[in-house]
């Protein structure tokens, strides 16, 4: 059976790389750039760390509390808006929107996004930035509920694909993007979710795992190219099985919000964390970099 130190061969070997954020959120390594790129939601901006130099600067501010992104096919960055309550790509600067509104009514806030391997773009969009203040504007849910979309890579097609989930948060795919899993964040029992995926179809919606006491509410997930599942969590990370069995931990001395992977081979792992990006050697890759 798979041990923690199989995935992670010091657990304690966490690294701070970056602190001064209100709420770090969205993480999301860039090859091209060697920057680790993520969004403080209540402070209204995007920050970037550079490998090359260990700095962090601003990317972009005043920016409309974009919360979770994710790397396009083309290298371009897909995130999501709380504030424009939209999803939308940035693409060296310039910002396009893709996707506003279903059935001529508003998304609610935009919360995290991934991009499968036809290029379509799946993001899910509960109500965080319309009812809480420091993460977006005062509004109302149009549609009357918080779901899963999905839309081709321009917007077109739009269609709302899991209706069942409490608050939909974080999402990722396994390695055959056969399955879909989704941190269903709020409700008396928050727990991730998954969902068999068959083309636009995604049905026999079940609940795959539950963080343990004290853990708090799953947020952003990642899965690996073992189909490996990684939980942000109140006390760090958790990692899950394929078959939901839990393997282990990796402790984090704040709140963490959401993860990714990079670096130059892909087997780091950065952690976003209330105010401080972490991060920690790993023997994982993210299986949505693998083509």
């Amino acid at each position: 059976m798979t041990s923690i130190t199989d995935l992670v061969p010091d657990p304690a070997a966490l690294e701070r790389i970056a602190t001064g954020s209100t709420w770090a959120e969205g993480p999301c390594w860039i090859p091209a750039t060697r920057t680790l790129r993520w969004s403080d939601i209540p402070g209204d901006r995007i920050l970037q760390w550079h490998a090359d130099t260990g700095a962090t600067d601003e990317y972009a501010t005043a920016v409309e509390f974009t919360n979770g992104r994710t790397l396009d096919r083309d290298g371009s960055v897909v995130q999501c808006s709380h504030g424009n309550r939209r999803v939308e790509r940035d693409r060296d600067g310039v910002v396009d929107v893709i996707a506003d509104g279903w059935n001529g009514v508003r998304l609610n806030s935009p919360n995290d996004v991934v991009v499968s391997r036809d290029g379509a773009v799946w993001f899910t969009d509960p109500a965080y930035g319309i009812t809480q203040p420091r993460e977006g504007h005062p509004g109302e849910r149009e549609y009357g509920d918080h779901w899963v979309f999905r839309c081709g890579p321009d917007g077109a097609d739009l269609r709302p694909v899991v209706l069942d989930a409490d608050e939909p948060n974080g999402l990722a795919f396994d390695p055959s993007e056969r399955v879909l899993y989704l941190a269903s964040s709020s409700g008396e029992r928050p727990v991730i979710r998954a969902y068999d995926v068959d083309g636009h179809r995604v049905k026999n919606g079940r609940v795959f795992a539950t963080l343990g006491p004290g853990e708090g509410a799953p947020d952003g997930i990642r899965v690996d190219t073992d189909g490996n599942v990684w939980s942000s969590s109140h006390a760090g990370i958790v990692v899950y099985a394929p078959d939901g069995t839990r393997i282990g931990e990796v402790p984090v001395p704040e709140v963490v919000a959401n993860l990714c992977f990079g670096g130059d081979d892909g087997t780091t792992l950065f952690i976003a964390a209330t105010t401080s990006i972490y991060r920690i050697a790993t023997r994982a890759r993210d299986a949505a970099a693998v083509s």
